[in-house]
Order: C-alpha cells, then structure tokens, then sequence
C-alpha cells in the first residue's frame, strides 16, 4: 500500500513539473511574440493607467517599462493630443469600441517628438464591464515626415505656379498693387514693421508672450490660443529641450535662423523659415516667420 502510494505520488510530482515547464515555455513564446512586435505593446485598466508595456518601449520612448508602469498613458503626448486623445478614448471606453489607427504624438525621454499610430481592443470583466485597452503603438514619424515634405513639395510648386501667372499679369497690367494708406493706418504700431510678416515674441523657455494677426491667422489659431502655447506646441519637429538650444543661440549672438515644420490647428503642415532676434533690453525675442517657397532638390 505505501508504495503504491509512492508511485503514485512520484507520477504527480511529475506532472506537476511538466505542467510548470509547459507554462515557462508558453510564457516565453508570448514574451518572445511581444517583444518581436514593430513599436510596443501595452495595456491600461479604463482610466489609461499602465499596467503593463513591452520591454521595446525602451527603443520607442526611451523609458523602461518600470518607469512606465502606474502612470497615464496620456502623460507622454504632447499637450495638443493629449486632449484630443483623451476625449476620443473616454467616447470609445463608454461605447466599448476599439482604438483603430489613431495617430498620436508623443515626447520621448530625451525630449524629442515621435508619432504613434494606436490600435486597441478593450477587455472586460465576467459581468461584461469594461476594465482596459489592449494595445500596440508603432512608430511612423519616418512616415508622417515624408508625407510633410511631399504635401509642401506639392503646395510650393502650386505657389510658385501661382506666383508666376501673378508676375505675368502685373508685367502684362504694368500695375503694382501697394498697400493703402488706409490699411497702414490701422495696424497696430507694435507690429507696424512686419506689416507683411507672421510674428510672435517669447521668453527664453519659449513660451508665447505676444504674435500679430498674421501669426495666428496662419496656423489658424486664435490670439488667445497662441498666447497659451509653447513654440514646441506648434512645431512638427523641434521638441522644447531643441527649441530652448536656438534660443541661447539668438541670445549669444543676437540672432539666429532656421527652417522647420508648423503644424496648423487642423493638422496640415507647413514649412517655414524662422528668424529668431533677441531683444536685449526687454530680454525677450522675436521671431519673423515666413513660408518657406524654396524647392529642395
């Protein structure tokens, strides 16, 4: 009798073991599955707090998945999609829909700018409540940049076009339009100067102290929008921490130029070129922005 019960206590021993090892092996394939994913996998519980991300979020944010876990997956956006993200999310929890190719920016570790595009699925409990997403983020800033330059290759070549058939007509006309004295009247002297001109002053952080009309008017902001933002809120490709580096270059040498991305309120891009002047006395700047019409070969 006891050594039957012997055996069969060896039999369960082993099977015990073999069931742990087919454990550690499915685990690992998942593991292996997850991390082999282009971007990283994520899940959150309904509010969009953490709970878990793959190890290759490292490779696309720049944080270890310890320093992820606890915290909102809103925290990493820039502030412009966060808001936007966080209302779409809140819509799709209530409606216990999927997230399906939501684009989304981000802030890396280092400062930098990274476009995700999102796809999730929810979960939910026995009794059919939503408890979180699922999800994987990919990276395609590569992607969303090309798509930048080639939509303002297409939008330059339409200006010069138009540019030119406007220099035939004035040549054709032997008419220059000027400015009425009328409409020199009622600019706002502070901005009298750049009649023409988008422009904004800021402080050494890059925050927004002032702009003129044709400053908002081209991103298609409002005044009291603009004076609410950042320069890196509205630039496609300079985060902050890069943006703050041009700065204490104006502030060095008194100037300094540059091209980048804006990014309008509707999301269309534009390409421009930016003049940075420091204005000692007041220890602001001013920046003189300008659509860059230049086709690079």
């Amino acid at each position: 009798m006891k050594l039957a019960i012997t055996k069969v206590g060896v039999k369960k021993g082993e099977i015990f073991e073999e069931a742990v090892k087919a454990k550690e092996t499915v685990t690992k394939k998942y593991e292996d599955l997850i991390d082999s994913i282009t971007g990283w996998a994520w899940e959150t519980d309904e509010q969009g707090i953490i709970k878990f991300c793959s190890k290759n979020v490292s490779k696309n944010l720049g944080y270890n998945p310890e320093e992820m876990i606890g915290r909102s997956i809103f925290e990493f956006m820039t502030s412009e999609d966060t808001k936007k993200v966080k209302s779409l999310f809140n819509d799709l929890g209530k409606n216990k829909s999927p997230i399906s190719n939501l684009e989304n920016w981000n802030v890396m570790k280092n400062g930098n700018k990274v476009c995700f595009v999102t796809n999730a699925f929810p979960f939910f409990d026995n009794e059919g409540n939503l408890i979180g997403y699922r999800g994987v983020d990919t990276d395609i800033t590569r992607e969303k940049i090309a798509y930048y330059k080639i939509h303002l290759l297409n939008k330059e070549l339409a200006d010069v076009k138009n540019k030119i058939i406007t220099l035939l007509n004035e040549r054709d006309n032997s008419k220059v339009l000027e400015p009425t004295s009328l409409s020199k009247d009622i600019i706002d002297k502070k901005w009298s100067e750049h009649e023409f001109d988008s422009v904004y002053l800021f402080d050494e952080n890059a925050n927004i102290l002032d702009c003129n009309e044709n400053m908002y008017k081209m991103l298609g902001y409002s005044r009291d929008e603009m004076l609410s933002f950042n320069m890196a809120d509205f630039d496609a490709l300079e985060s902050q921490k890069d943006i703050v580096e041009k700065i204490n270059q104006a502030k060095k040498n008194g100037v300094y130029s540059f091209k980048t991305i804006h990014k309008k309120k509707d999301g269309s891009p534009i390409l421009v070129y930016q003049n940075i002047q420091y204005l000692k006395d007041k220890n602001q700047f001013k920046c003189i922005v300008r659509e860059d019409i230049t086709i690079n070969n």
